[in-house]
């Protein structure tokens, strides 16, 4: 039992690495990054500071807790984006698929472990914009190591919940030939629904309520939450139950989905 442990580990570290490698060998992609959320931290700042002209608060929010609360979605809305769906019908068009099934490795598995590589290397990307914006923003971030561990756990629970997400969003392609419009709606969707445009406080009960029932707050929102004040530490492990429910709940539906939907295979061109 060690020896098979020792080697699915040895496996997937082994995919972990290749995976931070392709991260670092995109240099010109990162500093082209660099400066859109720069511009984009920018923008947003000085909306919000209009915004607040002439009021305390808005949605229960000060304005120091909103341009905090703002910076962070800036630098975090990256993690919004999604490989899964492109990959998808990458392997289709090239009929690849089913060399990827039949890979001694599980192919489930081992995209969930590239996309957490993939997550821990976008963090370490950021700490030059998270150092600027402290540094020229006035971004406030917590002194207390609670509230970073409470952020950790929640960014993993989150993110790992709209993977799964992402893995049942994919199975469309199997009946599509298109994948890029399917992105593009997924992508305007999360972009509203996780709180990364606007503050999910300040939006009527009733769109919350429509957030609430979608997983793409619990991968941003919820997490930046922590360090930005909105929400107590207190509170953690009442969050982190909800999404663990999350996670499970999808975890469990998209092995379910991708075993009915791989039945059914279109290939562009025949």
């Amino acid at each position: 039992m060690m020896r098979v442990l020792r080697r699915q580990a040895s496996i997937y570290g082994a995919l972990a690495a290749m995976e931070a490698k392709l991260y670092l060998a995109y240099n010109y992609y990162v500093v082209v990054d660099y400066v859109i959320q720069i511009l984009s931290m920018i923008i947003y700042v000085y909306f919000w500071r209009a915004i607040y002209k002439g009021a305390d608060t808005l949605g229960g929010l000060t304005l120091t807790q909103t341009i905090n609360y703002i910076l962070l979605a800036r630098i975090l809305a990256s993690l919004l984006e999604t490989r899964t769906i492109f990959r998808f019908g990458f392997l289709l068009r090239s009929g690849d698929f089913a060399l990827e099934l039949v890979r001694p490795v599980d192919f489930l598995a081992r995209q969930y472990v590239e996309h957490f590589t993939g997550v821990l290397m976008f963090f370490v990307q950021r700490i030059p914009l998270f150092i600027l914006a402290w540094l020229v923003f006035g971004l406030q971030l917590p002194a207390r190591l609670d509230a970073w561990l409470a952020f950790a756990v929640s960014i993993w629970l989150g993110q790992s919940a709209l993977f799964f997400f992402d893995w049942i969003f994919a199975c469309l392609a199997f009946y599509s030939t298109e994948t890029w419009g399917l992105s593009m709606v997924r992508t305007g969707v999360a972009a509203f629904f996780s709180g990364s445009l606007v503050p999910l406080t300040m939006m009527p009960g009733w769109l919350q309520a429509v957030a609430a029932a979608m997983p793409f707050a619990q991968a941003l929102a919820v997490p930046a939450g922590f360090l930005s004040g909105i929400t107590s530490v207190a509170d953690a492990p009442r969050v982190w139950l909800v999404q663990a429910a999350w996670l499970v709940g999808l975890a469990v539906l998209s092995r379910l989905v991708f075993s009915v939907s791989v039945r059914k295979v279109t290939v562009q061109g025949g």
